[in-house]
């Protein structure tokens, strides 16, 4: 082969791993666009200001629980107790702030610090019982914190919350919701936590290699503990926003959860085999998820359908991991 074909193909090659990492890096985004128009085109209605801000409202929960659940995602392991730890931790904030008239600033720090010692209890169930896998303790804490929600208050809703506990679900600045301003504040935090401190290069060090991690020093149970409480506190404040939206709690709050904000990490390009994801592709993930069913609502589109239209989206999803983690391999 001549110098001229070897260097062509070589521009070739290298073409081709600057599209792959361009499609990797912005396929989320291009794919939201795109649902956006093909909404847009089929519902005069989507792309008002007010859907649109309604879209925003109702990703908020969502976007929240996703960011804290990237965290065990990006070690390679994963939190099924969000859900959860949501519902135990408006329950028992409902007690002390409503039943015991304690008051909003008791109700929200008892709220957010229920679901952060959830999340610390994974954790320490994960690191301490050297259980084999996250799926094991985070499993047994969804029925757990599910049952004693249940129990706190025999399965009767909890309502008539303090003006304060409801305003970050329930208010707006402009014609934008708070509960979305939280969710930008959140997501650059974290952004800034994942990619310029020790601790988020640790998270991802894990996620690639476990064992390599902790041969260069890594403390990977104290980062792994830190991991599952930032996702238990994630949802202790995702359940302030739905309390604000709603002004009750009730024990199946957050039922199901779990699912979603998983699929909006894999959505947004995180994946299943640790140390890829990123929160901003995280934040498109849990958008998709919304307009897509905002979208399905305004079509009229009836609820079973749209489980399974969601439901083919994340198999997609992971499909796309799957091949994307096959072609790395090849390229090693």
């Amino acid at each position: 082969m001549s110098e001229i074909a070897l260097q062509e193909k070589e521009e070739e090659l290298k073409r081709k791993g600057t599209l792959k990492k361009l499609s990797s890096k912005f396929g989320p985004l291009i794919g939201l666009f795109l649902l956006c128009a093909i909404l847009s085109i089929l519902s005069e209605n989507f792309a008002t200001v007010n859907n649109l801000m309604n879209v925003a409202r109702q990703s908020s929960i969502n976007a929240i629980l996703a960011l804290g659940m990237l965290l065990p995602i990006l070690t390679s392991g994963i939190d099924l107790s969000v859900g959860s730890i949501l519902g135990i931790s408006i329950m028992i904030m409902g007690v002390f702030a409503v039943k015991m008239k304690l008051g909003a600033i008791v109700g929200i720090l008892v709220c957010i610090g229920v679901g952060l010692l959830c999340g610390w209890l994974n954790g320490i169930l994960l690191t301490k019982l050297k259980l084999p896998h996250p799926f094991i303790s985070t499993l047994g804490m969804m029925n757990v914190a599910r049952g004693i929600a249940l129990i706190v208050t025999a399965a009767a809703p909890i309502s008539g919350f303090p003006v304060a506990v409801q305003f970050v679900g329930n208010e707006f600045v402009g014609p934008i919701p708070v509960s979305f301003l939280l969710v930008l504040v959140l997501y650059i935090g974290f952004h800034y936590f994942l990619t310029k401190t020790a601790t988020g290069r640790y998270i991802y060090a894990i996620g690639g290699n476990k064992e390599a991690a902790r041969l260069s020093g890594i403390n990977v149970n104290k980062v792994l503990v830190l991991v599952y409480s930032i996702s238990g506190l994630m949802a202790g404040i995702a359940g302030l926003v739905l309390v604000g939206r709603v002004n009750s709690a009730f024990p199946l709050a957050g039922l199901g959860y779990e699912l979603d904000a998983i699929a909006a990490c894999i959505i947004g390009g995180a994946s299943f085999f640790g140390g890829v994801g990123t929160v901003w592709g995280t934040l498109i993930g849990a958008l998709i998820i919304a307009v897509l069913r905002n979208g399905l609502n305004l079509l009229n589109v009836p609820a079973d359908f749209q489980m399974t239209v969601i439901g083919i989206v994340i198999i997609a999803a992971v499909y796309v991991d799957v091949l994307r983690q096959r072609g790395a391999k090849k390229n090693k």
